[in-house]
């Protein structure tokens, strides 16, 4: 059976149902497509009879013979060897004007993402002028004098293409697109400061992830609200990526949403290179909804470390949680494949099981015991699951969704509950059938 699974397994486009079938939008570009799935074909082992397969009891390992294990792996190359020359033939056909045309890009807000991306949009291109907003003055001198932000990343150098400025006026004045990482909870309040000079048709793409607490509204909702404008161009930007990384330039992957298919394209053109791959998606509930509650269930999981409550307790509390967040989005309207992908399990999982998650953060220091106002207080990022978990109750009656674990840690950060209280009333649940 090994011989039968093992190509499926090395190549991630092989499909489960199918070991002769592909999963990948564009191999009918693919040249020869029909002699790789015959080849593949020919050269799987007929389950039945098998020369595979022990005959003798006594044998403990599968063994193949030097010719099969060749032409096992002459498939595997073939098929590699013609993904990659798809991937050259599509890079070499991918459009590059937006790039070329964007003189300008925004950035609203100067905390660790922010800068991160600006560092980034600016060495796409040394010609772009990236202008980031901020309100702190020693940072704005920062950025300008010594072409770094000492507040986030003091080691790090930006690009001589970033500046800082606290006039909105001159920071918007021509610009392309706008990355929008004000936190949620000050967007519209810093949003409805700065309409006047906001073009009607300037893409902003939103880099904020959670919901607004009295209103229970989404970055979708509140730029064009508070802009005045419903027809403001958005974009959502999400998926698993620690700023730090992206300031290092590890590969990272991540998802633009947006109802507008050409405008997710442009964005996914202007941010895209070799260490940041963009794919794009047209549900924009989806992405921001998992973006929003996976910080409410990194607190949870942060609580059960800090409460060293072990790995099988973390493994079932993020399996609940997942659940939770699945039931609640599709009842929003959401597509169950945009929860799987990256910007659900893929975030929750970096969120979850990292610990440079601030989110993750804050429930560890609350299961060792501290005060939440105590850990806010010394905190100099914001963290968004705490004020998101505040809607996650009236989310639940909104859409009649049962949300155990996210409403326990609702009412954690209401001090209704403390994480030992809230541990044993989760365990004493009806236990039910899993669907």
């Amino acid at each position: 059976m090994e011989a039968l699974l093992e190509p499926v397994f090395l190549n991630p486009f092989f499909t489960s149902k199918n070991p002769c079938s592909f999963h990948c939008p564009n191999l009918s570009k693919l040249p020869s497509k029909p002699l790789l799935v015959a080849t593949f074909c020919a050269a799987t082992p007929s389950p039945s009879p098998s020369p595979l397969l022990p005959q003798d009891s006594d044998k403990n390992s599968l063994q193949l013979s030097p010719d099969r294990t060749r032409d096992r792996r002459k498939v595997v190359r073939i098929a590699w060897e013609k993904l990659v020359r798809w991937s050259r033939s599509w890079r070499s056909k991918a459009k590059t004007d937006v790039l070329e045309r964007t003189k300008k890009v925004v950035v609203l807000g100067g905390g660790s993402f922010g800068t991160a991306m600006a560092a980034h949009v600016a060495n796409r291109k040394a010609q772009i002028e990236v202008s980031m907003l901020v309100r702190d003055p020693a940072v704005c001198r920062s950025i300008n004098e010594n072409h770094c932000n000492h507040k986030y990343f003091p080691d790090h150098k930006l690009p001589e293409n970033v500046t800082a400025t606290s006039d909105a006026k001159s920071a918007l004045l021509g610009a392309d697109y706008c990355l929008h990482a004000v936190p949620v909870q000050y967007s519209t309040s810093f949003l409805e400061g700065i309409a006047e000079h906001v073009d009607p048709g300037l893409p902003f793409i939103s880099l904020s992830k959670g919901l607004e607490l009295n209103t229970l509204r989404m970055m979708s909702q509140i730029i064009p609200q508070a802009l005045k404008n419903p027809r403001q161009p958005f974009i959502a930007l999400s998926g698993p990526s620690f700023a730090l990384e992206l300031m290092n330039k590890l590969p990272t992957a991540m998802v633009v949403a947006s109802k507008d298919k050409k405008l997710a394209g442009a964005v996914q053109q202007l941010l895209s290179c070799s260490h940041l791959r963009i794919s794009t998606s047209r549900d924009v509930t989806g992405v921001e909804i998992a973006g929003a509650l996976k910080n409410v269930l990194a607190i949870a999981a942060g609580i059960v470390e800090g409460m060293n409550l072990g790995n099988n307790s973390m493994a079932a509390l993020v399996a609940q949680g997942c659940s939770e967040i699945r039931w609640l989005a599709t009842k929003m309207g959401a597509k169950p494949a945009t929860i799987t992908g990256l910007s659900g399990t893929g975030d929750i999982m970096l969120t979850c099981f990292v610990n440079l998650s601030r989110n993750k953060t804050v429930g560890v220091r609350l299961g060792s015991g501290e005060k939440l106002e105590d850990i806010l207080s010394s905190m100099n990022q914001v963290a968004e699951g705490v004020s998101t978990a505040g809607a996650v109750i009236a989310l639940a009656q909104k859409y009649n969704v049962k949300m155990p674990v996210l409403t326990a840690v609702a009412r954690i950060m209401d001090s209704e509950l403390t994480p030992n209280k809230a541990v044993l009333e989760l365990m004493s649940l009806p236990q039910v059938e899993e669907v």
